[in-house]
């Protein structure tokens, strides 16, 4: 089972993207072969190995976006087509393909950063993992909270006069707790290393029975904070599971190829800036081998706290990141639409294909499988240096 119908530049390309910074990941054959950064230009995928061995390291320069477009003779890697059409899943090391475009990162995500998913989060506590309750609890929550939850600003007094109400009430829950408190949820998603990307398989653990994609804006921080850029991602995310317990976040969360990141990292620039993420939609579009089909659009927008906010508290003078950070923002999507049985909701089933898109981004493009199906993760930090080395790209 193969993507390459739909790994093409004009469905995974941003509009204009001629006009983009576009910095990738790949592996490129060799004795070694090894995992390099790349340069998308035009048609051309170029290596950035010569400036810097890993993504972290190159994020680390100064006025990186100035010193890209001016840079001339760069190792040429393959063509753009040539490598989209090598990186669906399984690809194989004897040709060039992209991956996720980080590399020693710090994979971090926020939850509850939308007014749809917080409700959402209440309800699967509340249901204890039971799909089956959930349309009754979402009724009575609803009608518990009233108004606008948007229109609240987390931590300020209005949301600690709703929580007292709520918490009267016998409504109040730890997911509301993050939703309009002070302190935003910042959980690890997983290792450096472990996310997947473009075209790869995604995973779902075979003993869930409610579970969703995450489509995201992804951002990338060099290790002083700073923003350099910004991607999609799919946090993938098994429902039933977190809903028995908030305490098994990591098991809903971390799991093999649970974490998909890409296509680029789209660096800030005079034509790109955080103003473009704050105004990104972000669609989803699900497509199962069943005939069935969802979609939706989610306008970043509607953030509860802005992202440069969630940044500062997953990353500040008490808590640092000495090569990097990727940061999930957070999703308001928690599709309920029936896709079996009335009041079951939706659950992904093997073989879906899952595309994240936004103009300025590009489009993600996965497909689902079960965890234990994939490929083990075996190529982590160990192995990277010890490529690096054998590749004599550690003088950097």
């Amino acid at each position: 089972m193969t993507l390459e119908p739909i790994l093409v530049r004009a469905h995974v390309l941003p509009e204009n993207a001629s006009d983009a910074i576009l910095v990738g990941r790949a592996w490129i054959p060799g004795a070694p072969g090894g995992p390099s950064p790349v340069l998308l230009r035009e048609d051309l995928v170029l290596d950035l190995s010569p400036l810097a061995p890993t993504v972290a390291q190159l994020f680390e320069r100064e006025g990186l976006a100035d010193e890209i477009s001016g840079l001339d003779g760069l190792p040429y890697v393959g063509s753009v087509d040539a490598l989209l059409a090598a990186s669906a899943a399984p690809a194989s090391t004897s040709q060039a393909h992209f991956l996720a475009p980080i590399d020693l990162q710090v994979v971090k995500a926020s939850g509850v950063t939308f007014v749809t998913s917080l409700l959402e989060r209440v309800i699967e506590e509340q249901a204890h993992g039971d799909p089956s309750k959930a349309a009754a609890i979402r009724a009575r929550i609803e009608s518990l909270v009233g108004g606008d939850l948007a229109a609240i600003r987390p931590g300020s007094e209005e949301a600690r006069a709703l929580k007292n109400t709520l918490i009267e009430q016998g409504a109040w829950s730890q997911y509301l707790e993050v939703g309009i408190g002070p302190d935003a949820e910042i959980f690890t998603k997983c290792a450096p290393m472990a996310s997947v990307g473009l075209g790869a398989e995604i995973g779902i653990l075979r003993s869930s029975t409610w579970n969703n994609p995450e489509p995201e804006v992804v951002l990338i921080a060099n290790s002083r904070g700073a923003v350099v850029g910004a991607t999609l991602g799919n946090d993938v995310n098994l429902r039933d599971v977190e809903g028995r317990s908030a305490l098994l976040l990591g098991r809903a969360k971390d799991n093999n190829a649970s974490s998909a990141i890409g296509p680029f990292i789209r660096l800030f620039d005079g034509r790109f800036t955080m103003d473009g993420v704050r105004a990104a939609d972000i669609a989803l579009k699900v497509e199962g081998e069943d005939g069935y089909t969802l979609e939706g659009v989610s306008p970043i927008s509607k953030i509860s706290r802005d992202p440069l906010d969630i940044l500062r508290q997953a990353m500040n003078e008490t808590h640092q990141y000495p090569d990097g950070l990727a940061l999930y923002l957070g999703t308001m999507f928690a599709p309920i639409q029936d896709r079996d049985a009335p009041g079951q909701g939706f659950t992904h089933k093997p073989g879906d294909r899952v595309t994240i898109s936004t103009p300025s981004l590009g489009a993600l493009i996965n497909r689902v499988r079960y965890c234990d199906e994939i490929a083990p993760w075996t190529f982590g930090t160990g192995a990277l240096m010890r490529n690096l080395a054998q590749r004599g790209l550690l003088k950097h």
